[in-house]
């Protein structure tokens, strides 16, 4: 594992493009883990302007909300194609989505993995981290062997959607997700992390004992894993 630390959010950013950039020029038909939220819309948006040829990639995203539909503007699905998938060539059938609306939990993690493995698994997994440390919708206290399942969503993390959702109470109390046992399959992470509300969570993660308390502490044992960080993310660090 190492650590790679900028000295701003746009040093970082690029530097996470160069090395995506890298991998697919190393592997024009790789497959992709992406992830969502506010951390990951510069790096889309500086991913967009490299011109890179999509068109033999496969990705899979980490999570999405469940009972949410996927045209739905709050679904992480529409999150994607918003700031994405829209702008780059990924052949449509290309794109895996776990369905937030799916009507058999089980059925739909399990082809969610399968489909995973038949593609050879996963080649490198772009992340972000939570305040409270979690990846994906993995939040603190799950366990390090889960697979692709349905999760309870933290208060603390539904109290940062609250806006998008108009209202705490609107916000989906469960979400679909890789399990950490599936990402950490992943042959290669790259995980972004900016701002001083970070600081914790990173501290922890990378300082700290290997906890399901932290389930970002477990990419400690991971092979493969670079954490970029501006100054703010990495202050807390030892």
């Amino acid at each position: 594992m190492r650590v790679i630390i900028c000295k701003n959010k746009k040093e970082a950013v690029k530097k996470a493009v160069w090395l995506f950039s890298q991998e697919i020029n190393n592997k024009k038909d790789l497959i992709l883990g992406l992830a969502t939220g506010k951390t990951m819309i510069p790096f889309y948006k500086e991913l967009i302007k490299a011109n890179i040829k999509f068109s033999k990639i496969h990705t899979f995203n980490l999570d999405e909300w469940y009972c949410v539909d996927s045209k739905d503007k709050n679904s992480l699905r529409s999150f994607m194609d918003k700031h994405f998938f829209n702008k780059v060539n990924i052949p449509k059938g290309n794109i895996h989505f776990l369905d937030g609306k799916t009507r058999n939990i089980k059925i739909e993690c399990e082809k969610y993995e399968r489909d995973i493995k038949k593609l050879n698994g996963i080649g490198l997994q772009i992340l972000g981290i939570g305040i409270n440390g979690h990846i994906g919708f993995d939040e603190p206290g799950t366990s390090f062997n889960s697979l692709t399942n349905k999760i309870n969503i933290s208060g603390e993390i539904r109290n940062l959607y609250s806006k998008n959702f108009k209202g705490f109470d609107n916000v989906p109390k469960y979400g679909l997700t890789m399990g950490i046992k599936t990402i950490m399959r992943s042959k290669k992470i790259i995980l972004l992390a900016f701002g001083e509300n970070k600081a914790d969570a990173i501290a922890k993660a990378l300082n700290g004992k290997i906890n399901e308390k932290v389930p970002a502490s477990i990419l400690q044992k991971h092979k493969d894993a670079t954490f970029i960080l501006d100054k703010k993310a990495a202050s807390k660090l030892e």
